[in-house]
């Protein structure tokens, strides 16, 4: 078993072990006095584990509810955390009770801001089960739903009481989720650590999934605790992201999936930088060759204005300039502010204007 302790306003704990599952009534029984729980999943993984949790969480005594969605992120809406608003009350919910998150990252996003909002807030705790959420979305507090402006542009910082991390669940994903997951591990490994990048690049990752999973939380955790509400270092985390999002609504959230829309989203940005004389020639075929890797594409055929067009509403804008996301190198990245009516320019290859 490994933990991350995460020292941030409101503290909590991150456990990583496999078999989790079966036990997490016994981890989550001593941080609240909750009588009801109410967890909330989606169709795809509440049917592989969602009678597990139950029955762990009854086994330590708690009134047990439970509130499936449809799989998918045009799930991801304000719609469907009402539904969730209607089930706490139909239920009796109240401050001192406790919701759980099993599943990936729509299922984390929504049942954390459902959280957040509900009573003005109560207890959550994440279990995530994709890879993408248990190496990026699970940790952090950020919580939220897309409209149809933009991705997650309606949302709150929630911290969860406990993040419960049980590896076994990855056996279950299909290839193309696994895939998913590693457009976030990759982009650790382009911002912070230079090691996991390389290790990406000699070894096959599922044969160390482990150590990639405790390697990405560690990161996470420790540029949480120095900018929880992103108001510095913490948009470091958003390498690949401006574009992706642009490139995700572009495609009604539907036919590419986030850890995809993010791989793309860094070759872009780091073939514009290195345009832009700000990064090393040759880092963007390197991350292309890391992305290849592991089966996630590094272009888009949407035509470059409709990208930019569609970075309008993105969450690193003030006023007339947008923060991005560049890499000094593979390892080191830092902020580069610009003037949204400059960012076409930027983005788009030198030979194509």
């Amino acid at each position: 078993m490994k933990k991350l302790h995460v020292a941030t306003g409101n503290p909590y704990d991150i456990i990583i072990d496999r078999n989790l599952l079966n036990s997490c009534g016994t981890y989550i029984k001593p941080l609240t006095k909750a009588n009801r729980v109410m967890v909330i999943s989606d169709s795809n993984v509440f049917p592989l584990y969602g009678e597990s949790i139950k029955k762990s969480l009854e086994n330590t005594g708690y009134q047990v509810f439970t509130y499936t969605f449809k799989a998918g992120e045009e799930q991801k809406r304000l719609s469907t955390i009402n539904e969730m608003y209607n089930a706490l009350a139909d239920n009796g919910f109240t401050r001192k009770d406790l919701i759980v998150a099993l599943g990936g990252g729509v299922t984390g996003d929504m049942a954390g801001f459902a959280a957040a909002t509900y009573l003005r807030g109560i207890d959550f705790v994440q279990i995530p089960t994709s890879l993408l959420a248990q190496v990026d979305s699970s940790v952090g507090g950020k919580t939220g739903v897309d409209i149809p402006q933009g991705k997650n542009l309606v949302g709150a910082f929630w911290q969860p009481i406990l993040v419960l991390i049980d590896p076994n669940t990855l056996s279950t994903l299909s290839d193309k989720l696994f895939a998913d997951g590693m457009g976030e591990v990759i982009k650790y490994g382009c911002i912070k650590s230079r090691e996991l990048f390389e290790k990406l690049e000699r070894l096959n990752a599922n044969s160390i999934i482990d150590d990639i999973i405790y390697d990405c939380v560690s990161i996470k955790r420790d540029v949480v605790q120095n900018d929880e509400r992103e108001k510095g270092q913490r948009m470091l985390l958003n390498f690949g992201h401006t574009l992706a999002h642009a490139m995700e609504k572009e495609h009604n959230y539907s036919t590419l999936t986030h850890g995809e829309a993010v791989a793309i989203g860094m070759v872009m940005m780091t073939l514009a930088s290195e345009q832009n004389n700000l990064t090393p020639t040759g880092t963007a075929n390197r991350i292309a060759r890391l992305c290849e890797k592991y089966s996630l594409p590094t272009a888009d055929t949407t035509p470059i204005q409709k990208i930019v067009r569609s970075t309008s509403g993105d969450k690193k804008s003030a006023g007339n300039a947008i923060s991005l996301i560049i890499l000094k190198d593979i390892g080191c990245s830092q902020t580069y502010k610009i003037d949204k009516k400059d960012l076409l320019q930027f983005i788009a290859p030198k030979d194509k204007m």
